[in-house]
């Protein structure tokens, strides 16, 4: 007789199972301790998330699954393969980078909602590379968006917060909304929820389904390219991260992205590689249409503008996400798909640990500085040399120039990746993408070592005593000269909270690490993942 009830591996699953434990304990933490110990959540939760992170080293040795079917195909709706290892850990490294960067903004929010509604949201990213059912995937995906919204509405009484979340949850229940048609449309067509029976039945389809089958293809695309912020999807982005507070932009920025990643991966992949002549051109097209919507706009930035370099950061986030869509439509036109998703996985993972730094160097200036102006960095040097190399050196990765080493070798990964697909249409618009993004990162990264505005100002009009003496216009020898105003001191900055500046060093050293090992990241872009 065939077994009704299955054991459940729990080492498979610890890794959201932590994560949303832990969730949970901050959530009940906070009914219970008093309004000066609320710092202790904080604490809960990166305790919480580094368990989490730890739960992955038994995943390293083989492939695990649980949830099967008992019976026909003995397909799993829980795999921890080496893609699910690698985007966990991306993930949760990103969760907890976001964890100490928030630790000072806590104060301002009601925390235990704050800790419950981020960890809950890293749950989910954290259960959907795993996910290898559409219900899960489904399931996985509402789970990081839904705390999203609160988490992006949580300044209360702040208009733009609230304008930001309202946008944003519009926006993704369309989406989602799209997502579950084509679905819909899917197992209409194939009688399967598992990914490996619809791939099954796609090759299968009667001729009469084929037009539901490829709707529903492309369809169920729409909530995935929407987290990873590709177009037409992407409006959402530019206020969305100007509203809600910093750490959540930045988490947004990173861990959102990974959840888009890894659901576009696992279905077009898994599940529709039989239709890969549909998929492939379409991501093929939002590749090329998000990394120049992204790096346009970004470049169009008025440095002046409140807000200026949030929103360079948004717009950036999109056009980096036109360079994470690039090896998957590859993946459609080469009989390696799983290598192919290793070059995104590997760009990820760059794109992961220097977007974070860059949102916690804003997050250092904008203690100073609330309007966050690009011009609010201008000698930033001055006042924060770490703070400034951190950034300068983030924004050298993004650019893909040296000292910034990981970040060239995931753009040629990436490059190459399309170049080998026969893609060259796409490899050109990538290239001269490249060329735009560092006009505006390069201008950023000059600005933190120039000079303080207005610093040689009367640098020609007093010159060396005596050279004016017989200068046109000059006061005559026996008139006593006018006294020479004293420079002001320079203000001295205010410190910087810890969580701030190890949120910082974190994510640098990270960003360092990888420079100076890139072939790590190369083993990822080799291997196949899927």
């Amino acid at each position: 007789m065939t077994p009704l009830v299955q054991s459940v591996d729990w080492v498979a699953i610890a890794p959201p199972t932590i994560t949303a434990l832990a969730g949970l304990a901050a959530l009940v933490a906070d009914l219970f301790l008093p309004e000066r110990r609320k710092p202790l959540l904080g604490g809960i939760a990166i305790t919480g998330l580094l368990l989490a992170g730890l739960s992955l080293l038994p995943l390293a040795d083989g492939d695990r699954s649980t949830f099967c079917l008992t019976t026909g195909s003995g397909a799993c709706s829980y795999e921890a393969d080496a893609f699910t290892l690698v985007m966990q850990l991306l993930v949760l490294g990103g969760a907890l980078l976001t964890a100490v960067l928030s630790l000072h903004a806590t104060p301002a929010l009601p925390a235990g909602e704050y800790w419950f509604l981020l960890l809950s949201s890293a749950a989910g990213a954290a259960l959907l590379p795993a996910s290898r059912d559409l219900a899960t995937l489904v399931v996985a995906l509402e789970v990081v968006s839904l705390p999203a919204f609160a988490l992006v509405g949580l300044r209360r009484g702040d208009r733009l917060s609230s304008e930001a979340a309202l946008k944003f949850f519009l926006s993704s229940v369309t989406a989602t909304a799209v997502m579950l048609l084509g679905i819909s449309f899917v197992y209409a067509a194939t009688g399967g929820m598992h990914l490996t029976d619809v791939a099954d039945g796609l090759r299968e389809t009667p001729g009469q389904l084929a037009a539901v089958a490829r709707t529903g293809v492309v369809l169920t695309l729409v909530g995935f390219a929407f987290k990873i912020a590709a177009v037409p999807f992407h409006f959402w982005v530019p206020e969305t991260y100007v509203g809600a507070p910093l750490p959540v932009a930045a988490y947004l920025s990173v861990v959102g992205k990974a959840a888009g990643l890894s659901g576009l991966a696992v279905v077009t992949v898994v599940a529709f590689p039989a239709y890969s002549h549909v998929w492939g051109p379409v991501l093929a097209v939002l590749a090329a249409l998000t990394m120049t919507a992204g790096n346009v706009a970004a470049l169009r930035q008025v440095p002046t503008g409140a807000h200026s370099a949030v929103r360079l950061l948004a717009w950036s986030s999109v056009g980096q996400a036109g360079y994470l869509l690039v090896p998957l439509a590859a993946a459609a036109y080469t009989g390696t798909a799983g290598v192919t998703v290793g070059a995104a996985v590997a760009y990820a993972l760059m794109y992961a640990a220097v977007n974070l730094g860059a949102f916690a160097v804003a997050a250092v200036v904008g203690r100073e500085s609330a309007a966050n102006r690009i011009t609010d960095y201008r000698a930033l040097y001055a006042r924060r040399p770490f703070a400034a190399l951190a950034l300068g050196f983030f924004l050298l990765c993004l650019a893909g120039l040296p000292p910034g080493v990981i970040g060239l070798f995931a753009k040629v990964v990436v490059f190459s990746s399309a170049v080998d697909a026969g893609l060259g249409w796409l490899a050109a618009v990538m290239a001269l993408n490249v060329a735009v993004a560092l006009v505006y990162y390069l201008k950023w990264t000059a600005l933190l070592f120039a000079r303080p505005a207005g610093a040689g100002a009367g640098a020609g009009a007093g010159g060396a005593p005596g050279e004016a003496a017989g200068a046109p216009g000059a006061a005559p020898a026996d008139r006593p000269a006018a006294p020479v105003p004293s420079p002001s001191p320079v203000p001295v900055p205010s410190p910087v909270p810890v969580s701030l500046t190890a949120a910082v060093a974190l994510a640098a050293v990270a960003a360092v690490a990888l420079s100076g090992a890139p072939q790590a990241v190369m083993r990822f872009a080799s291997a196949a993942l899927l």
